[in-house]
This record gives structure tokens, sequence and C-alpha cells, in this order.
């Protein structure tokens, strides 16, 4: 698993050596982003999907569904509120870092709350797609990757 997160690290960086300098932000307000994917959690394999809504230049809303597969099934819901770094570092405008915090609910067996923080980033090799990178802390969600698409 480290060795995974470890080798998308390195290739995210190493597409950054070659991208263009710009340092606009991905999302303008009031644009859309749809994610998806897969990743890690101490809770078994999670499949998700979520939309970025972007409430300011550098602020995105998002809902997320997730699956974790595991001995059993759990679904859940979670909201996040992301910080994106773009403008106030000057990164080129085919990248996106971001950090922020989220609250949800995991469903199962039992219910249990999901709160945490998240810092992740994306590449965008076009106009519309890129692939996303996830790390997140806290009592539910972990590690996620996948892909983004500009609406």
């Amino acid at each position: 698993m480290k060795k995974t997160v470890l080798f998308t690290l390195l290739l995210l960086i190493t597409a950054g050596l070659f991208a263009q300098k710009g340092g606009v932000a991905p999302l303008a307000k009031g644009d859309k982003q749809l994610n998806f994917g897969t990743g890690f959690t101490n809770y078994g394999l999670p499949v998700y999907v979520s939309m970025d809504f972007a409430v300011h230049k550098d602020v995105t809303i998002t809902p997320e569904v997730h699956v974790k597969f595991d001995d059993d099934i759990r679904g859940g819901i979670l909201f996040k509120a992301d910080y994106h770094w773009n403008y106030l570092i000057g990164i080129p405008s085919n990248w996106d870092f971001y950090a922020g915090a989220r609250v949800g609910v995991d469903f199962g067996d039992a219910t249990d709350l999901d709160l945490g923080i998240q810092v992740g980033g994306r590449w965008y090799w076009s106009e519309k797609w890129g692939l996303n990178l996830e790390l997140g802390g806290g009592t539910g969600f972990g590690t996620t990757f996948g892909l983004s698409m500009k609406l």
C-alpha cells in the first residue's frame, strides 16, 4: 500500500516538473467537478463518488458517497470543505493542491461518525480530466485515488 502511494506521488511530482507555468485555479467560482475512484482504509476497500462545488476561487464544498467492501459492506456519506492553494503558492493551472476538513457518517451494523482532515492534489492532463490523490486522517476514510472530470 505504501509503495502504491509513494509511486503515485512520485508520478505526480515528475509530471509537474514538465508542467507549464500558470498560477490559475483549476475551478472558478460556480464551477463543478466530478470525482470518483478507490483507495485504502482500515475498514476495507472503498469506492467513492463526489462532486466539488467551487464557492470561491480558493474554496470548494464537496458532498461524497462511498461504499467500503470488507467482511461486510458499509456505506457512508460525508461533506468536505477544502482550501485550494493554487493562487497563494502560484502553481501551474494543471495542478491543484488542497487541504481541508470533513464530517460524515458510515452505515452498516452500526452508525459511526467520520470526522477528519485531508490533504490532496490533482494533475490535469487535459482541460477536462485529471488524476487525484487524497490522504485523509481521522476516524473514518483513508487514502483515495481516482479521476476528476470538470463539468
